[in-house]
């Protein structure tokens, strides 16, 4: 899950992407409204934490532009004013949820997690393809039984996959949507991850494989 944080508090953005990442979500920060539509528009996030008060658009005028441009990527408030009137606006304009400032790191992520149940593309816990079990609570793959606990990077990747069975991703796609579009990393880190997957695949004798398609990308799909 790749998540878009806009707040213009730096050390307060920098614990928010910590708390993510942490938590295995993939993450990107920004701290001007304009940059919160810049990145929301692409379509890229399953999910937007925005701040109310940003310089540039604030979060409220971020979300009208974007569910006018038919983006329903689900988005979260948050807020140090608690006024009624307040909430009925970002509700109005889009927004699934409100966090009132301050908040404990617990009920961000039950926020973020219940926000993402509600969106129109849900994704249940569990994703499952062959019998093969990605365990998205406890970060593990699991088939028969038999377990394999995921890095928070590998569980990215093996989400992706899961997400696109028999359907061929890109290299490039990892990249952008697991490290962002400003990462120095190159494609052989992917590779690792992938090596180190199919080391787990195996482990756990699931009945899938992660293939490579020269010039193309890697693909899921049953093992022969």
């Amino acid at each position: 899950m790749r998540i878009l944080v806009a707040e213009d508090d730096p050390r307060l953005l920098k614990s928010l992407i910590h708390i993510l990442e942490i938590n295995k979500f993939a993450a990107d920060g920004v701290s001007k409204g304009t940059d919160a539509f810049s990145y929301a528009e692409t379509g890229e996030y399953d999910g937007l934490v925005l701040d109310i008060m940003m310089p540039g658009l604030d979060g409220i005028q971020v979300l009208k532009k974007l569910r006018e441009q038919g983006i329903t990527t689900p988005a979260l408030f948050l807020t140090a004013r608690t006024e009624v009137s307040q909430r009925v606006e970002g509700l109005d304009a889009g927004a699934d949820d409100y966090l009132s400032k301050p908040f404990s790191s617990a009920e961000l992520l039950a926020r973020i997690r219940a926000m993402l149940r509600r969106r129109d593309t849900y994704m249940p816990d569990l994703l499952t393809f062959h019998d093969v079990v990605l365990n998205r609570s406890t970060y593990e793959l699991v088939y028969e039984g038999r377990t394999q606990s995921l890095s928070g990077k590998e569980f990215q990747v093996m989400e992706m996959l899961l997400q696109n069975p028999r359907m061929i991703l890109k290299t490039e796609r990892f990249i952008t949507h697991i490290w962002g579009w400003e990462t120095s990393v190159d494609t052989s880190v992917v590779w690792v991850h992938i090596s180190n997957l199919r080391k787990k695949i195996d482990a756990v004798k699931a009945p899938v494989r992660i293939r490579f398609v020269r010039n193309a990308g890697y693909i899921l799909e049953e093992a022969e």
